[in-house]
């Protein structure tokens, strides 16, 4: 690997590619402080990454998603993710993609971001206690969090002005912009909902927790968390649903139970397997409905396998 020291302000020809994850929208808003950029961020899903999906251009810098040689400068710190080759930026195993960007460029930036990386790191890793799941409204970042879905396009203009506001306001301020507070006002109703939505569609295999939301007109979204405070006996979470409305894509996420800690497989290596990644704990992947007959039999028999990494 090559760390790139050689920083250069090329101003409106970079442009930042990045996940539409909290994670990622923190990653955007530090490179734009670092790299003073000007232009829009390109949101993309990983799986669009890993199957050449996306235009790279030279001067790209590509966030919290798998490398493409062609760009400028890499940032990530997934599991399945982990480089081959020389590149420039950095990838190290982390909290959170955004702790690998603000350790790169430490000395180049005029606001504290701290408080902010602490608290990414915290959501992004599930380093949560239970009030934290069982309550988020408490807790700002994490609520804030929750209103970034990563699943409609449509919210693209959101994702950007909460990359802009994370850059330079308090985080205060920013739960004060009046869309965020409707939006955060949305997502504590929607997580009453949630809870019950995992209740009648959560099913207990064994030490899995298989949420199945197929048969939603719409699919569920809400605290991620939640599972594992209602079924404490799980060691393991696997959530399946369409990933939109015209339902030709499976998506499924699959997440060590955080207070259960006895699952053994290493997530990001077994959806690897199934045209996704992520990291030992958690992970996710999406695929053509045509192979979910298939998939999903295999990642559950895997996982009720439980065996221990080589």
């Amino acid at each position: 690997m090559v760390l790139n020291q050689n920083f250069k302000k090329l101003g409106d020809c970079m442009r930042i590619i990045s996940r539409p994850d909290f994670d990622g929208i923190v990653c955007a808003a530090l490179l734009y402080e670092a790299e003073n950029i000007t232009g829009p961020v390109k949101w993309v899903q990983p799986g669009d990454m890993q199957k050449g999906l996306v235009d790279i251009e030279e001067s790209d810098i590509i966030a919290n998603l798998p490398y493409d040689p062609k760009c400028a400068l890499w940032f990530d710190h997934h599991y399945t993710n982990q480089p081959g080759s020389s590149f420039k930026g950095l990838y190290k195993m982390a909290p959170s993609a955004a702790g690998v960007i603000f350790e790169y460029y430490k000395c180049r930036f005029r606001h504290d971001y701290r408080e902010l990386i602490y608290q990414t790191d915290k959501i992004d890793s599930a380093d949560l206690s239970m009030d934290e799941v069982v309550q988020p409204e408490k807790y700002d970042y994490i609520t804030l969090s929750m209103t970034v879905s990563g699943r409609d396009k449509k919210d693209e203009p959101y994702w950007n002005k909460l990359a802009m506001l994370l850059r330079k306001c308090h985080i205060s301020d920013v739960l004060n912009e009046p869309e965020v507070k409707e939006r955060c006002k949305k997502v504590v109703e929607q997580n009453k909902e949630f809870k019950q939505l995992l209740l009648e569609y959560t099913r207990i295999e064994k030490h899995i927790a298989i949420t199945d939301f197929r048969p939603l007109k719409k699919s569920a979204t809400g605290n991620r968390f939640l599972v594992y405070p209602l079924f404490p006996q799980s060691v393991v979470s696997m959530r399946i649903s369409y990933l939109s409305d015209d339902q030709d894509k499976v998506t499924i996420s699959v997440g060590h139970n955080i207070f259960n800690q006895k699952c053994n497989v290493n997530v990001g290596r077994m959806l690897a397997m199934f045209e996704g990644g992520g990291h030992r704990g958690a992970g996710g992947c999406c695929f053509h409905v045509s192979k979910a007959d298939e998939y999903i039999p295999r990642i559950i028999d895997i996982l009720l396998k439980n065996e221990p990494d080589e």
